[in-house]
């Protein structure tokens, strides 16, 4: 799919970022399927949240202390920079795993799999980097499959779909900060701050709503995030572990991915998570995707593909192409 390894790099970046976002994205698969079933069992979202944070700062702290620049990565003087991006993610989060816990698996990440679609306009509109009318449409194409997804003409657009875009919007919005901070930070200090705010907003919404007195009806959208806490049986904590490690591991990957390679190329590798999701529905959960939801992944999906065709043509083709064109 990239063009012959040539002597700057460029290529074998370019390869790398690749493998890197498909293999985070198959990671990150697991967190999700974890989540949806810890929310199926009657766990709060900060609950889950917390324990997710305790096991992935500790593997990010434990990545940082064998690396060569160790523990000092935790410095960092972009304070500022790093506080959006985590209000940014934690808002990403908590929308989409409320989405998904009223959703079955495959429509609430197919939905959240818009993201690319927005990175990829926000490469162009932010970063500056080349986006063409063909990949605009392409775009635009997703945004109907979501559209699809949230089924209007049911009379009334499912609340848990528009959280879920809303969350779409921010994760594409913290990915494009990833590349504007890459030139400073390592992933692994990119990752800890995450972590260690999940951490903080966990707590603090475990020390409010811990002891179930603000419990909403188990039907209302919003019940995930106000359920009092659960001790956990030991049954239960190969879902905790997994969305620990999962969300470390896989979060390593991702920002190392967007922080090394062009955002547009890697975003459209992140749809393995589709499937993924499908495959997880079907063993898992017992859910396949209706003709409804078949055609808003189509669309989505298709985009996304579309995009990466396209990027492929670009690199092959950059020698001689205008700059700016989308050919």
């Amino acid at each position: 799919m990239t063009a012959p390894v040539s002597s700057s790099g460029g290529s074998a970046s370019a390869q790398s970022g690749i493998f890197l976002a498909l293999g985070g994205g198959i990671i990150l698969s697991l967190n999700d399927l974890a989540i949806k079933a810890l929310a199926a069992t009657g766990y709060p979202l900060h609950q889950i949240v917390l324990v997710r944070a305790l096991i992935g700062i500790t593997l990010v702290l434990l990545v940082m202390a064998v690396s060569a620049r160790g523990l000092a990565q935790i410095y960092s003087r972009r304070k500022k920079a790093h506080l959006l991006r985590v209000c940014i993610v934690v808002v990403s989060n908590m929308t989409y795993f409320v989405g998904l816990s009223l959703m079955p698996l495959a429509d609430a990440v197919a939905i959240a799999f818009v993201s690319p679609l927005i990175v990829t306009a926000l490469s162009a509109l932010i970063l500056g980097e080349a986006v063409g009318p063909r990949r605009w449409a392409a775009v635009a194409v997703g945004l109907l499959g979501v559209v699809v997804m949230t089924r209007p003409g049911s009379g009334m657009i499912q609340p848990a779909a528009v959280l879920v875009l809303i969350s779409a919007v921010c994760y594409a919005s913290s990915h494009i900060m990833t590349r504007q901070m890459r030139d400073t930070e390592s992933a692994a200090t990119l990752s800890f701050y995450v972590q260690l705010g999940f951490l903080a907003v966990s707590s603090i919404m475990g020390l409010m709503f811990g002891d179930g007195q603000m419990a909403l009806a188990p039907d209302s959208t919003f019940e995930f995030l106000f359920r009092p806490w659960v001790l956990p049986p030991l049954a239960d904590w190969w879902a905790f572990l997994a969305t620990g490690l999962s969300v470390g591991i896989g979060g390593l990957m991702m920002s190392q991915a967007y922080r090394t390679t062009e955002a547009a190329l890697v975003a459209p590798f992140e749809y393995i998570a589709i499937p993924m999701a499908i495959l997880w529905g079907v063993l898992v959960f017992g859910t396949w995707p209706d003709h409804i939801a078949w055609l808003g992944i189509a669309l989505i999906c298709g985009a996304g593909l579309y995009t990466l065709w396209r990027e492929t043509v670009r690199r092959k083709v950059s020698d001689v192409a205008t700059p700016g064109s989308d050919l």
